[in-house]
């Protein structure tokens, strides 16, 4: 009898991931070997359990699954499956790279054939699947940048002011309310939930620095190093900023590097 096929999953929301455990249960071969409700921790669960199969909810605050893919420690790599709410631009990627992908809500027989593909995957060296997530986050890139926002309307008094993408510097998040910061050091407040507008902005412009802040990657000065493994942002416009942990570690695997 062959061994069952250890898996975890994220997701930042609870009744989704409940919903994810209560299917993968229902397989009498399949072992989970944790779950998480960000990404830091799923980046954790996969250094230190080294399932066979992770399934990540594409969009999580502060780290996606994508970031989570990346992050991972070469040679570690396991099969890996993105849960996502209906999004044309990512399958298309996905399947363009041999990645697997669930939408929402998850049927039990989709998960069934992503189960059996992660068997047939397991085989293959960790360094092949590495390969196939860097080129569908390439393809994702690419297939995706005619939706980025090149303008945004926002309230000033009794009037609508046109705020170009590229005046922003920051966007920091209040509960439900978003602080946009322009370059000339401008404020602005707007009603909107931070990883809704993440998504439509191009990441090449803008990094996650925590779970609830943006920055313009033009605008970024100086990364000084803090107590713990996170790090201090300085931007051109005089703002100072704080970096979580893990994207302390994203600016150093990505800007920080020749």
């Amino acid at each position: 009898m062959p061994r069952p096929l250890r898996v975890i999953l994220a997701d930042d929301e609870r009744p989704a991931r409940r919903f994810l455990v209560n299917l993968l249960k229902s397989f009498p071969d399949v072992e989970i070997a944790g779950e998480a409700g960000n990404g830091k921790d799923a980046l954790d669960l996969i250094e230190t359990e080294r399932p066979d199969l992770a399934l990540l909810d594409l969009h999580m605050p502060d780290t996606g699954g994508l970031d989570v893919a990346r992050l991972v420690k070469a040679g570690a790599t396991p099969s890996i499956a993105f849960v996502t709410a209906h999004d044309d631009f990512a399958i298309q990627a996905f399947e363009l790279n041999a990645i697997d992908y669930l939408l929402k809500p998850v049927e039990r027989d989709r998960l069934a054939t992503t189960i059996e593909r992660a068997r047939t995957r397991a085989a293959a060296p960790a360094a092949e699947r590495a390969q196939r997530l860097t080129a569908a986050s390439a393809a994702l890139d690419s297939r995706s940048h005619l939706q980025y926002l090149e303008r945004i309307p926002v309230r000033r008094k009794d009037e609508t002011v046109i705020l170009p993408v590229r005046q922003i510097a920051s966007v920091v998040a209040e509960g439900e309310l978003l602080h946009l910061t322009t370059v000339t050091n401008e404020h602005f407040i707007i009603s909107h939930r931070l990883h809704a507008l993440e998504a439509r902005l191009d990441p090449r412009r803008f990094v996650r620095l925590s779970r609830g802040t943006l920055a313009a990657v033009d605008q970024i000065q100086k990364v000084s190093p803090l107590v713990g493994g996170t790090c201090q942002v300085q931007l051109a416009n005089g703002q100072t900023l704080q970096a979580s942990r893990i994207q302390s570690r994203l600016l150093r695997e990505t800007l920080l590097r020749l």
